[in-house]
């Protein structure tokens, strides 16, 4: 079925192709990609878009030692294809198999690691400047998306490279989508150059005029190369790219295997900055991902139709709440369906806004609005959330302010690995002061949660995990101001303490652990992690010599640190057993294949409990 590329074994392979058989193979790519991510799931319209513009690439520069540097690398699969991963495709995403992102470990092609957004320019600089220091001879390409454009770090990496004067090139890729559709001045900005062609065929046809004149003697080459800007300023102005100390070419249809090929070897030999604007249709060559690329953007391979999610919750509850209250609004930074925000985007479009792939702008945006007495809800993922931590504790913390975090994802997330996992943010939060942190167990308990948090007077966090929990009979917790632990199961010989989801996994630990080895155990749910009652905490461990903590987090900084932090300040003794991750790098899978590596399924955690109370007796 894929005559052309079945041959290719490594990625020089291409090299030897013409420009028909690179087409034919850009369509077997797409048919490769397509039917290998319906088995195994990841992110489909992103990589369908760059399957031309990433032969190309590979095509006119020699990996890995010239050095292609992605951003996000979600859009990164027809580079893994190439650089002979094709035949682990059915392990993408899956427990020890290949990631979904760009992996240092996995090939030498792989530069640099990603899997959050506007970190590519900054690191091919970087290479860039050491290849320079030490008198190396390599291009360096940074592929970065319209998308990731509008993150602040991109363009503190343009203002660099720009007056760096490094042989750096930047290959923007617009196909005006992040993940969600692209939004702001920037995207408009793409948009009228995408829209101006005088510019780019006039520039052509001076350059060829220019090129036809013969023995040009160098004192006239200032003189053409100053009628040559004229000439491109009386059609349009300079962009700002050019503003900013880089060669601008484009914008260049990025589907056009021969002119994508052109433009890159004709990049290669000049000097100083350049940004290639390419213009790709995300989702290119599936009907359905040209048509919806937001919901194409990632696929899983099963999903069932009726799960209700955390985030479904969350997006009802916010809508619910803010037919009553219409100071209430809700900020995503690129995320509205991701996040749940769809319903409130299309019933309160005032009240929402989306401020692009901009998190930390997104946290102060909200500080800035509850200074006038409204009330935003930031809604964002948890390990993207990190990138907004000096404007968690400096822009509202330190001001006392009432912005409300939904943080979604908390907790492992599975198949994105180790850059996507949410197992973080009670560390980053906690010690933040005036926070208060809570940690619904059900997707029913975001709405009580949610109200709670608007009524406080006080930055409010409500962590919650990917996708649903089964309900069990622990009762739902309401929140309100006399919010306190709660005794799910009185117990006599050992006390389990959890938080959020967590506390279903204890209420399992604790019927094993009575049927199997006859151990009593209490359970106890700490549904705000902070600030702690420390004095009702201190009663409940009361009578126990053993107290057991679980978290879908980290170990340090997170919840067991906090327990046994406040019971060690008020003079409690106890022994302790602690269930977490020890090491914040966790690698990708399905949930319950990383909980069984790091001894977190009931089961396992049984087996250790009763192990440790038979060797302290």
């Amino acid at each position: 079925m894929f005559k052309i590329l079945s041959k290719i074994k490594k990625v020089s392979d291409i090299k030897e192709l013409d420009t028909k058989q690179l087409e034919v193979l850009s369509q077997e790519v797409r048919q490769f990609l397509i039917r290998s991510i319906s088995k195994t799931g990841g992110h489909l319209a992103s990589n369908l878009g760059v399957v031309e513009l990433t032969l190309a690439l590979h095509y006119v520069f020699d990996s890995p030692k010239d050095k292609i540097v992605w951003d996000v690398g979600h859009q990164s699969y027809t580079h893994k294809i190439l650089t002979s991963r094709k035949t682990k495709f059915k392990t993408l995403r899956q427990f020890g198999g290949i990631s979904g992102f760009i992996k240092r470990q996995e090939s030498p092609h792989d530069i640099f690691e990603t899997g959050h957004s506007s970190t590519s320019i900054s690191a091919a600089l970087g290479i860039a400047t050491a290849r320079d220091l030490q008198n190396e001879k390599f291009n360096v390409i940074a592929v970065i998306g319209d998308g990731a454009l509008t993150g602040g770090m991109a363009f503190e990496a343009l203002n660099n490279a720009g007056r760096s004067n490094n042989n750096l090139i930047v290959v923007l890729n617009d196909n005006e989508m992040s993940i969600s559709k692209n939004v702001g001045g920037i995207s408009k900005y793409l948009t009228s150059l995408r829209a101006n062609q005088k510019y780019q065929n006039v520039k052509i046809k001076v350059i060829r005029c220019l090129e036809k004149i013969p023995k040009i003697g160098d004192s006239l080459k200032g003189t053409i190369k100053y009628t040559k800007d004229s000439l491109k300023n009386m059609v349009i102005p300079e962009t700002i790219f050019d503003q900013m100390g880089f060669k601008y070419f484009g914008p260049i249809d990025g589907h056009n295997v021969e002119g994508l090929i052109k433009i890159f070897s004709q990049a290669k030999t000049i000097n100083g900055p350049i940004l290639i604007h390419v213009n790709t249709i995300k989702g290119k060559g599936h009907y359905l991902a040209e048509k919806e690329p937001e919901k194409y953007h990632g696929v899983s391979s099963v999903r069932a139709q009726s799960e209700y999610t955390f985030s479904d919750a969350f997006g009802d509850a916010i809508v619910d709440i803010a037919k009553d209250d219409d100071k209430i609004v809700a900020i995503t930074a690129a995320m509205t369906e991701g996040v749940g925000l769809k319903k409130f985007s299309e019933k309160f479009p005032k009240r929402f806004f989306d401020v692009a792939i901009a998190e930390q702008h997104a946290v102060t945006f909200a500080a800035g609005m509850a200074i006038e007495g409204i009330k935003p809800v930031v809604a964002i993922y948890s390990s993207f959330l990190q990138r907004a931590y000096d404007q968690i504790l400096h822009d509202c913390a330190l001001q006392n302010l009432p912005v409300v975090f939904a943080i979604d994802r908390a907790g492992l997330v599975g198949e994105d690995g180790q850059t996507h996992q949410g197992i973080f943010d009670i560390a980053y939060l906690s010690h933040i002061p005036n926070m208060t942190i809570l940690s619904p167990k059900y997707p029913g308990e975001i709405k009580s949660a949610l109200k709670y948090a608007l009524v406080k007077k006080t930055p409010v966090a409500i962590r919650y995990p990917r996708g649903n929990v089964e309900e069990t009979e622990l009762s739902a917790v309401i929140y309100n101001q006399d919010i306190s632990p709660v005794v799910h199961i009185k117990g006599k010989d050992i006390l389990i303490m959890a938080t959020g989801k967590a506390t279903i996994w204890g209420l399992e630990v604790c019927k094993e652990l009575q049927s199997d080895h006859n151990i009593i155990a209490g359970l106890v749910e700490i549904p705000v992690i902070t600030p702690l009652n420390v004095d009702v905490l201190i009663e409940l461990v009361k009578g126990y010599s053993t107290v057991v903590t679980i978290e879908d987090h980290v170990l340090t900084g997170g919840f067991a640190s906090l327990i046994i932090r406040a019971l060690v300040a008020n003079d409690v003794s106890k022994k302790y057993i602690q269930f977490g991750y020890e090491d914040g790098v966790i690698e990708h899978g399905k949930i319950d294949e990383l909980l069984k590596k790091y001894n977190m399924l009931p089961k396992q955690m049984v087996a250790i409990i009763n192990d440790k109370m038979n060797k302290e007796t």
